[in-house]
């Protein structure tokens, strides 16, 4: 599982922290979805920007989710046209970090669990 950020938590329940990839490198900020109005609305909306000067623009959501074992954790989902396709991700313990409001962004390759798209039997001339 690859990281692909880190963030921290905030008193006021958002996180802080940095998406980075080859090709994308910005400060993110998981900011309470305070119009949450139905049980399907993200928790949070993440807001991205390159530099601290910048307007933030809004790259993704978050939900609150329960694993198996009654745990809560936080699943991302990040899209941006400099991405090339949506990431999704889930916030885990950082290796080696001791603090518990320090998170890493665990990337979650849909594409490598999704199962193989079944052959047509054309090679559409190849």
């Amino acid at each position: 599982m690859a990281s692909i950020g880190f963030v921290a938590k905030q008193e006021d329940g958002s996180y802080k922290g940095r998406l980075t990839t080859l090709s994308v490198d910005c400060d993110i900020k998981l900011a309470k979805n305070t119009q949450k109005t139905k049980v399907e609305h993200p928790d949070f909306r993440i807001l991205g920007r390159k530099d601290p000067r910048s307007t933030p623009v809004e790259i993704g959501a978050a939900w609150v989710r329960t694993n198996r074992e009654g745990d809560e954790y936080v699943s991302v989902s990040i899209s941006a046209p400099e991405i090339g396709r949506r990431i999704y991700a889930n916030l885990g313990k950082a290796p080696g970090q001791d603090d518990p409001d320090v998170y890493a962004l665990i990337w979650n390759d849909e594409a490598a669990a999704a199962p193989p798209v079944a052959a047509t039997g054309s090679d559409n001339g190849w």
